[in-house]
């Protein structure tokens, strides 16, 4: 469960490793955002040499949060951290990067994000 500004962490190989969340686009009145949603993020920290650059926005979709999110069997799942992938453009479900770091939910496969999860190391 993430709100405005919240800081996350970025998963994939783009060169961002920190982003705040700015939006969330297509929600009416909505507050938070939950594991495969869509958000508008701006890079708060870059690597050097990096693909994006600072303070440039970008679409980027929820791969882990430390709120648990229950599962339609019933059990829930809930990580260390909160991370996202960048995307490759507002209306693409391609990831920016070419690499995803750590584990991915399921529940990414299941909102149409296939190629990030076929990129993933571990899909829990």
């Amino acid at each position: 469960m993430l709100q405005l500004r919240s800081i996350l962490n970025v998963a994939d190989n783009t060169g961002a490793k920190k982003v705040m969340m700015i939006g969330l686009p297509k929600s009416g009145n909505r507050r938070f955002a939950y594991l495969g949603d869509v958000i508008k993020v701006v890079v708060k920290e870059v690597i050097p040499y990096a693909q994006v650059k600072e303070g440039e926005m970008y679409s980027a979709v929820i791969v882990r949060t430390r709120k648990e999110y229950r599962r339609v069997d019933g059990s829930y799942i809930r990580f260390d951290d909160n991370a996202c992938v960048i995307l490759a453009s507002a209306d693409s479900r391609e990831p920016k990067g070419t690499r995803i770091f750590g584990p991915i939910a399921y529940e990414i496969k299941e909102r149409g994000f296939s190629k990030i999860v076929s990129l993933a190391e571990e899909i829990y």
